[in-house]
């Protein structure tokens, strides 16, 4: 029983500072690079504004918003929305971050098939992580009192093992929705001649290391999923 608890305890470490370690690399290399301007002097607004015509998708609006590395494409409302420090900015990470959320735009358009699963789990996911804690806690009420391994107890426990398996499930599709991104940013800025050679592996440094942040949430979904299991085992033995 104590070594389950152990176990529990330690079980997220690895995630844990995978997840910091994937938030400094971001952090360092989107700094690095934000000083190194490109060649064309395109900003990433500009650059996005014209990408957008050239691919008839100029029903898109490009809008800044407040926020550092806040930058998402909303399918929604049909907006790209670049924060303070990438829309108006020429630096080799503004224009890769900036390009990789016009890959997103493009993802769409081309119905991109993981893209369309993440797209439909969006709100799954997000109604799931609200109803999370209530039904564990209520699960372990009804399995940690006078009558453990109740019906209803286990009912409130596997739907909590269910929910964990929607965010794994979620942060699984979702690492080759951004991977895919990143590379249609890379197509984009080389056939475009946007970017140089050295300043292609260098847009690729960033966005590589963006990536890494989706791995480590990847990982962290499993070993919560499997913190919850042992949770779980454990008060069906007690």
């Amino acid at each position: 029983m104590y070594f389950e608890y152990y176990l529990m305890g330690i079980i997220l470490l690895p995630g844990l500072l995978l997840a910091i370690y994937a938030q400094s690399k971001v952090t360092s290399t989107f700094n690095k690079y934000s000083t190194v301007n490109a060649v064309s002097g395109q900003s990433a607004c500009e650059l996005i504004k014209r990408l957008l015509v050239a691919s008839d998708l100029s029903n898109i609006n490009v809008k800044q918003i407040s926020g550092h590395l806040t930058d998402h494409y909303n399918p929604s409302t049909e907006e790209i929305c670049l924060s303070q420090s990438v829309y108006s900015s020429s630096s080799i990470s503004a224009l890769g971050v900036a390009c990789h959320e016009f890959g997103h735009a493009l993802q769409k358009k081309d119905g991109y098939f993981p893209y369309q699963i993440r797209k439909i789990l969006v709100p799954i996911t997000n109604i799931a992580s609200t109803l999370l804690w209530p039904l564990v806690i209520i699960g372990l009420i009804f399995n940690l009192g006078a009558n453990p391994n109740t019906f209803v107890g286990n009912i409130f426990l596997w739907s909590g093992i269910i929910i964990f398996g929607l965010a794994v499930l979620f942060n699984l599709v979702t690492l080759p929705v951004e991977y895919d991104a990143s590379n249609r940013a890379l197509k984009v800025l080389s056939s475009t001649s946007t970017l140089n050679e050295e300043e292609l592996k260098e847009t690729k440094k960033v966005l590589n290391a963006a990536a890494l942040t989706y791995v480590a949430a990847l990982v962290i979904s499993i070993l919560n999923l499997l913190r919850f299991l042992i949770v779980v085992l454990g008060s069906r033995r007690d």
